[in-house]
């Protein structure tokens, strides 16, 4: 557990702009307090048991962690339990059992809208009083704004449920992130010469709009261009659920069973369906070549 921390509070999912905004300032709060700067996230989406509905994340936790570790420098990242206890617990008990006597907290940096405790009574003002009280330090960011609307994890699931992935990249501030262990296929990208690497989405986790994608896989620390298709081969017979097909460019060897990061970065078509293998071959071709000029590979 961390201990003399300056603590950014949230779910971050998708660690867009607006969460960028509160990490950095929980860097730099960090820095300028000799403190370790970390984040506190939830292993459950409140939204889940406080409204009764699954809401499909943009990330899994190990993609928020790396996310904030990688962009935005956290040191420490910490995922709560989210249960009917954390729901229901008084935010002046969050505050001052769980922030300040288990975590140590010395300072907290949360967004505009943030809301923690029983029935969400626990708000940006509250927690500010409170901290004055303590004796803590406490920043909350305002609202990040993109094209005269909030940048939000809900305004961004929109955009990727429709394809506008460009529009989604934008308000992210980096590719849509998504990882996996490549799974073996039935070989059909490689029987059409273009090997692709399996990935599947995680349980809970959004499949973006049917289709292919310019992207960059990332495999053993090394980036390639990569041409992405998401969808079910409605052409050689519907899969039971979405999966996700990265063909590497300029990469050479055997992917199976090693950690595959993809990040999605332009969605160029819908999923479609073909008359034949050869039809199927050509529009790969095609969609691989956009993909490979674009990277001047």
């Amino acid at each position: 557990m961390v201990h003399d921390c300056v603590l950014a509070l949230g779910f971050f999912d998708g660690i867009h702009l607006g969460h960028a905004a509160l990490l950095d300032r929980t860097r730099q709060r960090a820095q300028a307090l000799g403190l370790t700067p970390a984040a506190l996230s939830f292993d459950t989406h409140p939204d889940t048991l406080v409204f009764g509905t699954a809401v499909p994340l943009l990330n899994t936790m190990a993609e928020r962690e790396l996310l904030m570790r990688r962009l935005c420098g956290m040191e420490q990242v910490i995922f709560a339990h989210f249960d009917e206890a954390m729901m229901h617990m008084p935010w002046q008990v969050f505050v001052e059992d769980y922030l300040v006597r288990q975590l140590h907290v010395k300072h907290v940096v949360c967004g505009h809208d943030f809301h923690f405790g029983d029935c969400g009574q626990g708000d940006p003002a509250r927690l500010q009083e409170k901290c004055r009280e303590l004796g803590i330090g406490c920043d909350v960011i305002p609202e990040i704004r993109v094209d005269g609307s909030a940048v939000s994890s809900t305004r961004i699931r929109r955009l990727l449920q429709t394809g506008r992935c460009e529009e989604a990249v934008r308000l992210l501030g980096h590719g849509q992130l998504v990882t996996g262990r490549v799974t073996r296929g039935a070989g059909r990208g490689a029987g059409l010469g273009f090997p692709t690497a399996n990935v599947p989405f995680a349980p809970g986790v959004l499949a973006p709009a049917f289709g292919v994608y310019r992207a960059e896989a990332e495999v053993d620390g090394v980036r390639y261009p990569a041409c992405v298709n998401i969808g079910v081969h409605p052409t050689v017979g519907a899969l039971p659920a979405p999966l996700l097909e990265a063909n590497l460019i300029g990469f050479a060897g055997d992917l199976y069973g090693k950690e595959l990061a993809v990040w999605l970065q332009a969605h160029l078509r819908g999923e479609m369906r073909f008359e034949s293998a050869a039809a199927l071959r050509a529009r790969v071709l095609y969609d691989r070549q956009l993909v490979a000029d674009f990277y001047q590979t």
